[in-house]
């Protein structure tokens, strides 16, 4: 699931363009439609042409409204910078741009928007060379410029496959198993209760978890998910989602606060940073210097202690620790913006490196310096966790080498990771360093790919208990070892199950409709009517078909003793049971006497005794049969 996020000054035409694009027009509020401007966050959502359906956030342009632009763009996957062709780039175009580049957007489209009314070729041209000037060494210096009329539809269907091209070429988010909502919107729906929405940052949400709001701990229960007015039993990472919240009130909670698993994320007053103060900020900035700071969909004062430096001016960059009023959830990576408290101003920004710093530094001690820079390099179980997603699934110790870690280093981080869900570790082996392990987001992948091929086999063949173990494996393209332990993995936490030398999801059950019903009973009487001397293989085929009698047998209705004979299970077992007592009386028995004591042929009593040679219950012996010891 992928979001996209509108920028650019106010009235260039970013609602109205979601709304041609999604057939919804985002602003929400009577107030934004009166006034023509969206000031809170408005929503949408498409379907491109591959399938893939994105979501849509329209942020606000006015600079009055910049705040709340701040709350909606930074968990988006790309962005559409919205420019009018009959005004060009404004200031709080250059703002959302610098904004843009300031999150480190990974990928995004230039929209020249309104060209109706703009007929002359020549000037849009000039335009796209100022906006090229505009964006040149921010991160949208390569994104194409697409011309659109929303209102004549011209250039719509180039921008749609445009925005398609752009995110099959953007890897999907890393999936960490550590779920993650900033709450951007809140609001009580009747009957229902307490509804919070956002874009899910990682992990995944499903009906039934328990979670917690951050920073004021708050507990609750997921009591519904939506995705795009969807109903859904697990929101994805990536996805807009609205989150039903039962046992919590609405007036708890507020615009920035996070949704959670229980224990997984603490809330901070304190972060250590790397900040770049932008080239067009009006001044410097100084150490104790007031501002606000923006992460995910939170915002709060804080006070900037500036390290190493007394001053950083303009278009420089330097660490910083901001000492924060209020708790936000941050985590190492995250991007953040500071701006100017008053006059209101976009300072700059950059990325979190400690969101847990053990105190107040001192500033100009060269060795917290020194620590910083090798922190933004990463820590030790960053440096691991690097390594095991180059790798696959491998024995520990190889993703110990491949990070060129010392080895008690290696293992302190392996801890960490393993703790933190970031890696599973898939045996027991006596020596943990030579247990298969795999970083998280590639067993979500495999776990994924290795769900579908068996959804899909039960699709295929609902009449059967599960795929073949080999058919799997060849399919999931897995070495016998690596494949043993997925399959136990998943096995052991009841997540698959193994019916004979078949696997199956635990939920499939082989069920007949009515017509099969019908035929299956009518076989049935045909056993019933002669148990000893039943219909064949062949008839029972030609009476039911190959996947409904396959499946009796899978069941354990009907066993087959031959290629030609097959007897009830009932049945075979009052068969074996009588051999049995007449072995236990006599010693042995032949062929002949077990076939007049059952009242039946030579055919059914031949194969019954050969099956029961072949699973080791009886043994010949010259024309006779004696139990096996």
């Amino acid at each position: 699931m992928r979001v996209i996020g509108t920028a650019g000054h106010v009235d260039h035409g970013k609602s109205t363009l979601i709304a041609a694009l999604t057939g919804t027009h985002p602003d929400r509020l009577k107030e934004e439609q009166a006034r023509e401007m969206t000031i809170e966050l408005g929503f949408g959502w498409l379907t491109l042409p591959g399938g893939e359906e994105v979501g849509i956030v329209d942020v606000p342009g006015h600079r009055d409204f910049i705040e709340n632009m701040l709350s909606g763009i930074g968990g988006i996957d790309a962005a559409l910078l919205v420019i009018a062709a009959d005004e060009g780039v404004m200031p709080q175009t250059k703002e959302h741009l610098a904004i843009l580049d300031l999150l480190q957007i990974p990928a995004g489209l230039i929209v020249l928007t309104k060209i109706d009314l703009a007929s002359d070729s020549g000037w849009l041209d000039l335009l796209e060379m100022d906006i090229r000037g505009a964006v040149g060494d921010t991160v949208l210096r390569d994104a194409p410029i697409i011309r659109v009329s929303a209102k004549t539809k011209t250039g719509l269907d180039e921008l749609i496959t445009n925005l398609q091209n752009l995110l099959e070429n953007k890897p999907a988010r890393l999936d960490l198993n550590r779920p993650r909502l900033p709450i951007d919107r809140v609001f009580s729906m009747s009957g229902f209760g307490t509804v919070v929405t956002g874009t899910l940052s990682d992990g995944h949400l499903a009906i039934g978890d328990e979670v917690e709001i951050l920073p004021g701990g708050l507990k609750g229960r997921i009591r519904g998910l939506q995705t795009h007015k969807k109903k859904e039993e697990t929101a994805v990472i990536g996805s807009r989602t609205a989150v039903n919240i039962s046992g919590v009130d609405t007036e708890l909670i507020q615009r920035g606060n996070v949704v959670i698993h229980p224990g997984q994320y603490q809330s901070v007053r304190r972060i250590d940073a790397r900040f770049r103060l932008l080239k067009d900020a009006s001044s410097s900035v100084k150490h104790g210097d007031q501002v606000k700071f923006f992460v995910g969909a939170s915002e709060t004062i804080a006070v900037l202690r500036l390290l190493g430096t007394e001053e950083l001016n303009p278009g420089e960059e330097g660490w910083i620790q901001l000492e924060l009023r209020d708790p936000v959830v941050t985590v190492r990576g995250d991007r953040y913006i500071l701006r100017r408290p008053s006059p209101s101003e976009t300072l700059g920004g950059g990325a979190v490196i400690d969101h847990q710093p053990k105190g107040g530094h001192k500033r100009f001690d060269e060795a917290v310096l020194k620590s910083l820079e090798s922190l933004m390099q990463g820590s030790p179980a960053d440096v691991l966790f690097e390594a095991a997603l180059a790798l696959s699934v491998v024995p520990l110790k190889e993703m110990f080498i491949k990070s060129r870690l010392e080895p008690l280093v290696a293992e302190g981080a392996f801890q960490e990771l393993l703790h933190n869900g970031q890696i599973l570790l898939l045996e027991n082996q006596p020596a943990v360093n030579d247990s298969l392990a795999i970083a998280f987001p590639h067993w979500n992948t495999l776990q994924g790919k290795a769900f579908q091929i068996i959804n899909s086999y039960h699709k295929d063949y609902p009449l059967r208990r599960g795929i073949p173990r080999e058919e799997l494996k060849s399919k999931l393209k897995l070495t016998p070892r690596v494949f043993n332990s997925i399959t136990e993995f998943l096995m052991t936490r009841r997540l698959l199950l193994l019916a004979g030398n078949c696997v199956a999801k635990p939920e499939h059950e082989i069920k007949f409709n009515g017509a099969d019903q019908n035929k299956v009973k009518e076989l049935m009487r045909k056993f019933e009517s002669s148990p000893y001397a039943t219909p064949s293989i062949k008839e029972c085929q030609a009476a039911v078909g190959d996947e409904i009698l396959n499946a009796l047998i899978e069941m354990g209705e009907l066993v087959a003793v031959s290629s030609e004979v097959i007897f009830r299970k009932k049945d075979y077992d009052e068969m074996v049971g009588k051999v049995r007592v007449e072995l236990q009386r006599k010693g042995s028995v032949t062929l002949a006497e077990v076939r007049d004591m059952l009242d039946t042929t030579r055919k059914y009593i031949q194969a019954l005794l050969e099956h029961l040679d072949s699973m080791g219950v009886t043994l010949r012996d010259g024309d006779a049969r004696k139990l096996k010891k």
